[in-house]
């Protein structure tokens, strides 16, 4: 799964195959098939396993925090536990995937439930409206977005780009820019290899 994160995620649904997660986890392309049945399947695994890891993640903060824990002192906590996942950037390239998807008749509806599901979490368990709850993954988004961008790796040569690392992260800036630098000295190959 985390070998197909990663090709999903450099590669995009157009240019990741069956043959590229099998080399990328060092099995047969046969097993990977005989597995999910094919890319389509295969990617939805890969969105339902970074949409539990969020869901996962969010309910310890809940557990963490306590019952007696309001919503503007959660939001906080959990935008921290967000930004701790993008380490694992399999997670917040995966889910980008999902959201450039929903057209599409299998994983689309995949990305759909695994979005509403975070928005009944911050809404039914951490307690938060509709509009926090919008604000919130509205914040999520634009996150999303400086890391699909890779906004941060332009941190040290544009102002803008440094203006608005810490602008979305905050006293996180650091673990992000750590965590942008490892991800870019691991990545794998691109469509051109």
């Amino acid at each position: 799964m985390q070998a197909a994160a990663r090709v999903f995620g450099a590669r995009g649904y157009a240019g990741a195959t069956t043959d590229v997660v099998a080399q990328e986890a060092g099995i047969s392309q046969p097993y990977v098939v005989r597995m999910f049945g094919g890319k389509d399947n295969l990617l939805v695994a890969v969105l339902e396993r970074a949409r539990n890891q969020v869901l996962t993640t969010f309910r310890q903060v809940l557990e963490d925090a306590g019952s007696q824990a309001g919503a503007e002192e959660l939001a906080p906590r959990l935008a921290l536990a967000y930004v701790d996942l993008i380490e694992d950037d399999t997670i917040q390239m995966a889910l980008m995937q999902g959201f450039l998807l929903g057209h599409h008749p299998v994983i689309g509806p995949c990305a759909r439930r695994g979005f509403t599901d975070i928005y009944r979490l911050l809404r039914d368990e951490a307690d938060f409206g509709p509009d926090m709850a919008r604000d919130f993954l509205a914040q999520g988004m634009l996150i999303n977005t400086v890391l699909a961008l890779r906004i941060p790796a332009e941190h040290d040569v544009d102002p803008t780009a440094r203006e608005l690392v810490q602008e979305c992260f905050g006293k996180k800036a650091g673990l992000v820019l750590r965590a942008t630098a490892a991800q870019q000295a691991r990545q794998i190959g691109t469509p051109a290899d």
